[in-house]
């Protein structure tokens, strides 16, 4: 299975380089915000509620989804080799359970923080991780013969929805 979505390195070390400027874009326009403000209540207490529970609930699946992989974790998109597929725990419900709790954890801090530009800039990190799902998944089913049947019943980054 060929995909037009590039590799960006042998492993994918181009994806993960661009997530972690996101990363540090979304951190710090939060910081900027609170230090601005010197509140963290900037929206609101609804606003900041729903923020941490954005955090909290993101944290989880996003931890989940490393625990369930334990030796197959790796930041890179191409798999490790010789790793097994992994259908149960959170991804049972979703195929990139760690990208998914980033991303609402990345919502949350910019509900808590009131910066609009981590929430947008978490847009652009959801986007990022359907590009590199995508390029993922075409190495998965390389290595994983189960991998299109799994694909064809759980969703890839919204349980339910997409």
């Amino acid at each position: 299975m060929s995909s037009r979505v590039p590799a960006l390195g042998p492993r994918g070390e181009g994806w993960v380089a661009i997530q972690f400027v996101l990363f540090a874009i979304i951190a710090i326009a939060g910081l900027r915000e609170l230090a601005d403000r010197g509140s963290w209540l900037p929206w609101g207490p609804a606003a900041s509620l729903i923020g941490l529970a954005a955090i909290c609930i993101g944290g989880f699946v996003a931890l989940r989804g490393g625990w369930d992989l334990r030796a197959g974790l790796s930041p890179f998109p191409r798999p490790i080799a010789g790793s097994p597929l992994v259908q149960t725990g959170a991804y049972r419900v979703i195929r990139h359970p760690i990208y998914s709790g980033l991303v609402l954890g990345a919502i949350g801090w910019g509900l808590v923080t009131g910066s609009a530009v981590a929430i947008v800039t978490a847009g652009l990190l959801f986007l990022l991780f359907a590009g590199k799902s995508r390029r993922e998944e075409v190495w998965l089913v390389a290595a994983h013969p189960g991998y299109a049947d799994y694909q064809r019943r759980t969703k890839r980054l919204i349980p339910w929805v997409y």
